[in-house]
């Protein structure tokens, strides 16, 4: 099973109502084919009352796994049913990588 559907399958526990897993290893500097990178939406109503670090908290607690060994870099979009409704069923694009240790020649 490739990361991506890990992490799909892993967010089912949240019971959501939309998950949005991409993967954007291509946009850095990894080698092709890299599972590290990924862009996480998901739209739950177990998130209603709770704050945002909390939510990340819940998603980084069912990966803790995959976090600690495969993936590099997660971009987290928590969102209750109503926030999701609000914003039109979009998020944010992600910013373009900087290449990490490299950006502005450091």
């Amino acid at each position: 099973m490739n990361m991506q559907s890990v992490i799909e399958s892993k967010l089912r526990a949240l019971q959501p109502r939309w998950v949005q897993v991409e993967n954007e290893s291509h946009k850095h500097n990894v080698p092709p084919g890299a599972q590290s990178h990924f862009k996480v939406t998901v739209v739950s109503p177990r998130f209603d009352d709770q704050p945002l670090l909390a939510r990340h908290r819940m998603v980084n607690q069912l990966l803790a796994q995959e976090l600690s060994s495969s993936i590099h870099a997660l971009a987290l979009h928590t969102l209750t049913p109503d926030e999701w409704s609000e914003r039109g069923g979009r998020v944010a694009d992600s910013p373009p990588c900087l290449g990490g240790s490299n950006a502005g020649g450091h």
